[in-house]
């Protein structure tokens, strides 16, 4: 697929395959993260990949929704407060920085037929106390990972995207 290809099948995915996602496939997404900018290429970044069912259960405590119980795999995508750019009036860059590193893995999931979904909704403190981050950890977003399943996955089909002239103008 070209890019725009990709950008067009990516989707949020509510509803996953069991299917296990292999190593060198998570890694493959993780060498897209490593190559994606950053603000003065701090790269303020750290993903945890999390696969194991009694690690799974601490995440679906801080997002406890039925479709997501359904994903094999989940990301969660943390900035290192420390590490990020701040601009001179302060503006920190940690969000953007995060997502363009969790845009990267998306992109490159669908690429291999993988289906994401961004999750933010989350209890942040049940999250960090479960995976027992560090202060300088913040957890930005959590990524289900897996195939996605046809035949339950209603949000596949219902993409609505603002046409060109509303989303941009010539000066």
């Amino acid at each position: 697929m070209n890019f725009l290809e990709i950008a067009k099948a990516r989707y949020s995915c509510r509803s996953f395959k069991p299917d296990t996602i292999g190593s060198s496939t998570i890694e493959l997404l993780f060498e897209a993260v490593r190559v994606a900018p950053s603000a003065v290429n701090y790269q303020p970044w750290h993903f945890i990949v999390v696969a194991t069912p009694e690690n799974k259960s601490k995440i679906l405590e801080a997002y406890p929704r039925e479709w997501f119980k359904t994903a094999p795999v989940y990301i969660v995508a943390c900035g290192d407060k420390t590490k990020s750019w701040k601009r001179g009036d302060g503006k920190d860059y940690i969000d953007v920085d995060l997502s363009i590193a969790i845009d990267h893995l998306t992109m490159q999931a669908t690429e291999l037929g993988l289906a994401t979904c961004w999750v933010c909704n989350f209890n942040a403190q049940i999250l960090r106390n479960n995976l027992q981050l560090p202060d300088i950890l913040e957890p930005v977003a959590i990524i289900p990972i897996g195939y996605h399943n046809d035949e339950a996955d209603t949000n596949r089909h219902i993409l609505k995207r603002k046409p060109l002239n509303e989303i941009f103008s010539w000066k």
